[in-house]
C-alpha cells in the first residue's frame, strides 16, 4: 500500500491499520483507534508498556506512511528546556565577533545581529513547531525526565508556541503529531495524562507475536520463529528483572538466523541467549532452566 499524502489522516482505523501493516507494524485495534484519534483532534498519545514493545517504533511507522518528517527528543535524567528547544551558536558567534571592526562592535544593530536566525541551533522542539503539521514529533521516554520538565511540555503541548526573547514568538503553523513514550520508572503528573489521549501497549498474544515475526523476519523459517515465540514467552513467565519485549524476540531470530540455524534447542539458545537476555542475574536463572525454556511449543 502505497504511503497517504503528506500530513493526511487516513480514511478509517482499519485504513490506518493497513498502511502501519504495509510499513511493518502490527497495530491491534485499540492502538490504532487512539492514533486516528489524536491524528483528527490534534491531540498528543501517550504510549505506555515495557521495554521494547514497540512504543517508539509506532511513531516512526506513523511518521512514515505519512510522508512527515519524524522528530525525536529522546529525554534523560537532567534534560533541560535549551537542551530540547534551541540554543545559540556561540563559536559562530565569537567568529563573527573578531570579524567586526572595533567600530561595528558600537554599533547596536551589528551586536544584536549576533543573536538573529543565522546563528540560532534548532533542537526539537522548536522543530516541531515550525514544522507543524508536516512532522511527527516523538517525546521518548518521557518518565526518565524530571518534574520541571515535565511541567514546561505541558505548557508547550497546550500552545505550540516558543518565545525566544532575541528573535520573538513563534507559533506552530498547524499542530505536529505528538507521540509520548514513557516506560514508567516513574508516574507521570495527572495534568499532562488528561492531554493525551492514553494506550497502554502489552506483550503480545502468541499468535499476535508471530504474526510480528513473519511480518518483520519473513525470511525466518516458520518453525523456528514459533520456538523462538513459545521461548519468549516462557522467559516472560519468569521471575526476571529484564523481561524480553517484542524487539528481543526480533533480535533472536536474526541472531539464529546469522548462524543459519533452523532450529532452536539447548545448544543454540546456548550460543544465542545474550540477543534475548540482558541482565546478568537473569542470565544466570535463564542459563538452568534453557532445557524448559526451549521446550517444544
Amino acid at each position: 500500500m502505497s504511503e497517504q499524502p503528506r500530513g493526511e489522516t487516513p480514511e478509517s482505523v482499519a485504513d490506518l491499520q493497513a498502511q502501519l501493516h504495509s510499513a511493518g507494524y502490527l497495530a491491534g485495534r485499540g492502538l490504532a483507534t487512539a492514533a486516528l484519534i489524536g491524528m483528527r483532534l490534534g491531540r498528543p498519545i501517550l504510549l505506555e508498556g515495557e521495554v521494547g514493545v514497540g512504543k517508539t517504533e509506532m511513531a516512526k511507522c506513523l511518521a512514515q506512511i505519512g510522508g512527515r518528517q519524524l522528530i525525536r527528543l529522546q529525554c534523560y535524567e537532567g534534560i533541560d528546556t535549551y537542551q530540547a528547544l534551541y540554543e545559540w551558536d556561540y563559536a559562530r558567534q565569537m567568529l563573527q565577533v573578531r570579524a567586526l571592526s572595533e567600530s561595528e562592535l558600537t554599533d547596536t544593530t551589528a551586536v544584536s545581529g549576533l543573536y538573529g536566525p543565522d546563528f540560532l541551533i534548532e533542537r526539537p522542539l522548536l522543530s516541531a513547531v515550525r514544522a507543524g503539521r508536516e512532522a511527527v514529533l516523538l517525546i521518548d521516554e518521557i518518565d526518565r525526565a524530571d518534574d520541571e520538565f515535565e511541567a514546561f511540555l505541558l505548557e508547550l503541548l497546550s500552545d505550540f508556541q516558543i518565545t525566544i526573547p532575541e528573535i520573538g514568538t513563534i507559533t506552530a503553523p498547524s499542530r505536529p503529531m505528538v507521540v509520548l513514550t514513557s516506560n514508567r520508572t516513574r508516574e507521570l503528573h495527572d495534568a499532562l495524562r488528561r492531554r493525551c489521549l492514553y494506550h497502554w501497549i502489552g506483550y503480545p498474544s502468541f499468535d499476535e507475536e508471530i504474526q510480528i515475526v513473519r511480518l518483520r523476519a519473513p525470511e525466518a523459517v516458520e518453525t523456528l520463529a514459533r520456538k523462538v515465540v513459545a521461548a519468549v514467552q516462557r522467559l516472560r513467565d519468569m521471575d526476571l528483572a529484564k523481561p524480553p519485549g517484542v524487539a528481543e524476540t526480533l533480535d533472536w531470530v536474526d541472531a539464529l538466523g546469522v548462524l543459519g540455524t533452523e532450529d532452536l534447542d539447548v545448544a543454540a539458545a546456548a550460543d544465542t541467549i545474550g540477543a534475548v537476555i540482558k541482565d546478568r542475574d537473569d542470565l544466570e536463572l535463564v542459563e538452568a532452566e534453557l532445557g524448559r525454556v526451549v521446550a517444544d511449543a
